[in-house]
């Protein structure tokens, strides 16, 4: 008789309600993590644009510096890798003034206008995660005038 109980001791298992709290439980963990874990590409998207858009800014500077002029709009980005026809460029540095164009996180080239809105030397700036103007959270268009800015929406 006694080993009848300890076999049916040995092979309990869990019941119903035990599997159903753990799997409540998870689902609540779930509801909970997988919001914050899933934001964070585009956090890092955000971030990877900011960089970019200082690196580029720190070589247009540069590029002043060297030339007495930022690049037109026309000559864009390109003249801080290949030198610009005409004069403009007389002191321009060989090698250039970054080794590549990058593009934005999504795929998209980073848009320069010279001179900027709003009495700015110039804007530098990505159109975001849908590549047009405008738009919220990835969407937003990041520049050299609302870089701050793309910090705090990180953060939220």
């Amino acid at each position: 008789m006694q080993s009848v109980k300890t076999t049916s001791l040995a092979q309990r298992g869990f019941t119903l309600i035990e599997v159903m709290v753990v799997v409540v439980i998870l689902g609540i963990l779930a509801a909970v993590v997988v919001p914050r874990v899933m934001d964070r590409p585009d956090q890092a998207r955000i971030t990877k644009v900011q960089n970019d858009i200082r690196a580029m800014e720190s070589a247009l500077n540069l590029y002043r510096l060297d030339n007495f002029n930022y690049p037109t709009t026309e000559q864009g980005l390109r003249a801080l890798v290949e030198r610009p026809s005409g004069d403009a460029a007389r002191n321009w540095r060989n090698g250039g003034y970054i080794d590549r164009l990058q593009r934005d996180p999504w795929g998209n080239e980073y848009q320069y206008l010279r001179p900027g809105r709003d009495n700015r030397e110039f804007d530098l700036y990505s159109l975001g995660a849908d590549g047009r103007p405008g738009g919220t959270g990835a969407n937003a268009d990041i520049g050299n005038w609302n870089l701050e800015d793309a910090d705090n929406v990180q953060e939220r």
